[in-house]
């Protein structure tokens, strides 16, 4: 099995090489990932420079530009074979509800679906860092689980993980993303030149965090296993959009694809 394996950290994060050496123990694994921290870059491309691709002494390959950069540049133009399976992580941090929206770690996974590749996003959901291996670990047995019983369908799944050691983990549950408050305003500040420069505020609190989602599961030590989907109609809203604007509306817009 071929893996290739990115993340938006950086091609020197702990949790890329434990992501590393985890998988390298089942598959063949290519590492391609940004040169630095490209966390929060989302599913942006370079488009207004050249990339370059450098390998680093441990073998990792790493670029100049962002996750998606990567995955792209690597299954388009870098690898003789498509790969098996995309993964992405282990990101420092959790990728829940809202997050994934801007995730670095979610958008590498994501290029991979897009380019019809089964892919898995990995985060820890824990600032202290102190359980990467852990990640790892799960991580690995989906990729077993893919490998013994593969999906009819590319999937794309973000997975969560508990910043706890691996034997007080409860087990996978597969969620709903969950919704979060507003973030904090903009932080002021002035730099040395006396400048006036802002940061962007800290994400707000779980605002949807019931049972059945990934804010729920994590804070009760369950892995968190959630399939996304790239389609970002709200087809609810078609019939209405229709009549708002005075319009028809398309019979087969009206169903959600593959829908029974």
């Amino acid at each position: 099995m071929r893996i290739l394996l990115s993340n938006d950290d950086g091609y020197f994060a702990p949790g890329l090489a434990a992501l590393e050496r985890a998988l390298s123990a089942i598959a063949t694994v290519v590492v391609v990932a940004p040169e630095r921290d490209r966390s929060g870059a989302s599913n942006s491309l370079t488009l207004d420079r050249p990339l370059m691709l450098r390998q680093s002494p441990n073998g990792f390959h790493y670029v100049n530009g962002t996750p998606t950069d990567c995955v792209h540049l690597a299954v388009t133009g870098m690898l003789d074979e498509l790969p098996d399976m995309v993964v992405s992580g282990v990101n420092h941090g959790a990728n829940m509800g809202d997050d994934t929206i801007y995730s670095g770690t979610v958008a590498a996974a994501t290029e991979g679906f897009l380019l019809g590749v089964p892919s898995l996003a990995v985060s820890l959901a824990g600032r202290a860092g102190g359980n990467f291996d852990t990640a790892a670990r799960v991580a690995a047995q989906l990729v077993q689980k893919f490998q013994a019983n593969p999906p009819s369908r590319p999937m794309l799944l973000n997975v969560n993980v508990p910043d706890v050691p691996f034997a007080d983990l409860h087990g996978q549950r597969v969620t709903r993303l969950g919704r979060r408050h507003r973030a904090e305003p903009v932080v002021r500040g002035t730099n040395p030149r006396g400048e006036t420069v802002y940061w962007v505020g800290a994400a707000g609190d779980a605002q949807d965090a019931g049972e059945g989602t990934d804010f729920h599961a994590v804070a009760n030590n369950w892995v968190s296993v959630t399939p996304l989907q790239i389609d970002l109609t709200q087809y609810l809203a078609l019939g209405e959009l229709g009549q708002w604007l005075g319009v028809g509306t398309a019979s087969a817009a009206l169903g959600v694809p593959g829908a029974a």
